[in-house]
């Protein structure tokens, strides 16, 4: 592989509630002091000591649900023990859940192993009679981004669409500061390159949390939806932002990728397509706004 395609690899790297009194709804439960809308379920979301994983669980507990939050080593308060790639103890975490947030996947490793073979595995171990919806946190792009996780991630979704189970698929835009950790492992000293042309969308973790926790109070969709930031931004304008904030004196070289990854990302295949947005933009998580 070229260094240029490398570096274009390297930077693609390619979310408590006050005691109120409960009472008895048809399909749920209500607290007394929420929206009469909002129906408390037991969540449970996996992946959950990951960057999104982490901010969920507030959000949730806000909205008045129960949550639980499965990892491999089921640490921390409401933490419960599920690994995907092996199935262990996977069931004992699915019993009672009325909603899965899926957020689980393995990027670095070996993602059909987690992020498919797991997602079959947590399609068999759902309690189907109980289940009410399944949030899958997906990313945009990945049906038209050739790169092997992205292409891991679409299989699962196909899992998911097939399984006949009350679903919704939410493809996001990348996090700000997950493009922050991609433009500081680029950087090379003095330099930072970065691809020619390539359009991006970053989205503030936070928001992204909390339109989870919308999703998952709404009912399933079946199909495909997204949800990106505010702006469209080149990946060189991105990146002089983040330089300018973060890393003075850094120069930024636009190289050309060539191949069908750079032409996918050059025609906005990581921009959403619809959906909703976030409102904050990247120079304002820069400058802490």
């Amino acid at each position: 592989m070229s260094e240029r395609v490398a570096d274009a690899n390297c930077l693609l790297g390619v979310l408590h509630v006050a005691d109120h009194r409960v009472v008895p709804w048809a399909g749920g439960v209500f607290r007394r002091g929420l929206s009469r809308e909002t129906a408390v379920m037991d969540v449970l979301v996996t992946g959950a000591t990951g960057r999104l994983g982490t901010r969920l669980v507030e959000p949730l507990q806000a909205a008045g649900h129960s949550v639980r939050r499965m990892s491999r080593r089921g640490a921390g308060p409401g933490g419960v023990r599920g690994d995907l790639a092996t199935g262990f103890d996977l069931a004992t975490a699915l019993a009672g859940a009325e909603v899965v947030v899926h957020a689980a996947s393995d990027p670095r490793g070996d993602p059909w192993q987690v992020d498919v073979a797991g997602t079959r595995r947590l399609v068999q171990g759902v309690d189907r009679d109980r289940l009410r919806h399944l949030v899958y946190v997906s990313i945009v792009g990945v049906d038209r981004i050739p790169y092997g996780y992205y292409r891991a991630k679409f299989a699962a979704e196909q899992v998911l669409l097939a399984s006949g189970l009350p679903v919704t698929l939410l493809r996001i835009t990348q996090f700000h500061d997950f493009v922050d950790d991609l433009l500081d492992t680029a950087r090379r000293g003095p330099v930072l390159p970065v691809p020619m042309g390539w359009r991006v969308q970053p989205v503030d973790v936070g928001e992204a949390a909390q339109h989870v926790v919308d999703v998952v109070g709404r009912p399933p969709t079946g199909d495909v939806v997204e949800y990106g930031g505010p702006e469209d931004l080149s990946a060189a304008d991105l990146a002089r932002a983040w330089v300018a904030a973060r890393a003075p004196g850094t120069h930024v070289v636009a190289t050309p990728v060539p191949g069908k990854l750079g032409a996918a990302f050059r025609d906005g295949a990581a921009v959403s397509t619809g959906g909703e947005r976030g409102r904050r933009t990247y120079a304002e998580h820069l400058h802490g706004s």
